[in-house]
């Protein structure tokens, strides 16, 4: 944990120091950049130096009490107190902004949703996910653009890949990543029986450009023409882009524009996401010793969440939380699913840190 915020800090404070360099500031692309990131790093790196000062004066106030003048001691020992009930209210601050690991402040992230299995009713199940999502992000002002969009015949969604962008979007939605079940009877079932399909959330934090460096001769764009439902091509020119990186393999797919331009810049986005949270695991994977909370591993193969519509009931299975009004969630009513799981983590900070002197 002190590692992770003496890294925060230095960074803001190096990102401080870009904004006056005379070549950053020639750079509009690069200085737009830095001061987006400095941004999302400002209020976690003022508080956490903010708590190293008071730790500071409480250990001064200490010795003083200690020391050879009563005076001086008298006034450090009534001072002592509300040094130390601001010490902890930041500390308390500090880990609510820690939630979501390094990228906790990150204000911008890429979120993919994909139909599992179950067919037709998995990909409307992907649909409904999308739906879900997008009303909650209305409700916490977040911006939400699609990047790509990959639809079927009956209005459901094979994949769909949005940007979302805003303050705590990713501390927020990062706990959606995992496998999401839904327990329903499908519009198309005549016989009324109950069918269980299952979709993918892959929540990733947007990097800024200049964290990732991408070359074009780093990847392989191949062009093609965009198609909707059943293989119907939308329109007769290659438009749509397909980005291969080389060294890792990773395809990247974006059709949703008319412009070829527009489907390359989405793309381009996409991908240095995907790199980025490749970096992030390998970096997680050599620090053996990092702390791994219960319910933010990310992994897309675990089923986190089951939506059960007959029972009006959905229940994440990594915290127990079970809520019988899905109706209310799945209209975008999300905040008690989120604060349940942000109050879990917090309470396992807790306990992994107590208080830093």
């Amino acid at each position: 944990m002190r590692d992770l915020l003496e890294r925060k800090l230095a960074r803001f404070e190096e990102l401080e120091a870009q904004l006056v360099d005379p070549d950053v500031l020639a750079n509009s692309a690069r200085l737009s950049a830095v001061a987006r990131e400095r941004g999302s790093l400002a209020k976690l790196a003022t508080k956490y130096r903010r708590f190293k000062n008071l730790n500071a004066q409480i250990r001064e106030a200490a010795d003083m009490i200690d020391g050879d003048d009563p005076e001086l001691g008298e006034l450090a020992e009534a001072e002592l107190p509300e040094l130390k009930a601001e010490r902890d209210r930041l500390w308390d601050d500090l880990l609510d902004l820690t939630i979501g690991g390094k990228d906790a402040n990150r204000t911008r992230c890429i979120m993919e949703i994909r139909a599992g299995t179950g067919g037709d009713e998995a990909a409307l199940f992907a649909r409904d996910l999308y739906e879900m999502y997008k009303h909650y992000a209305e409700s916490q002002r977040w911006k939400v653009e699609i990047l790509n969009l990959n639809p079927t015949e009956l209005g459901g969604f094979k994949e769909i890949s949005l940007a979302l962008e805003g303050e705590g979007v990713f501390r927020m939605l990062h706990y959606e990543s995992g496998g999401h079940r839904v327990q329903r009877v499908p519009e198309t079932e005549a016989m009324g029986r109950i069918h269980t399909s299952a979709a993918t959330v892959a929540v990733m934090a947007e990097p800024e450009d200049v964290e990732i460096e991408l070359k074009p001769e780093d990847y392989r764009e191949d062009r093609f023409h965009a198609s909707g439902p059943g293989g119907q091509h939308v329109n007769k020119t290659e438009s749509a882009i397909r980005l291969t990186h080389l060294e890792t393999g990773i395809v990247v797919s974006c059709q949703d524009e008319k412009s070829q331009h527009k489907n390359r810049a989405k793309a381009l986005r996409v991908l240095k996401t995907r790199l980025y949270e490749r970096k992030v695991e390998e970096e997680q994977a050599r620090r053996s010793d990092e702390r791994r909370t219960k319910i933010g591993s990310g992994d897309r193969s675990q089923r986190i969440r089951t939506y059960n519509f007959p029972q009006n009931r959905l229940t994440d299975h990594r915290i127990n939380l079970t809520l019988y009004k899905l109706d209310q969630i799945i209209a975008g009513a999300l905040d008690p699913v989120i604060e349940g799981l942000m109050e879990y983590e917090r309470q396992e900070l807790r306990e992994a840190f107590g208080t830093i002197e």
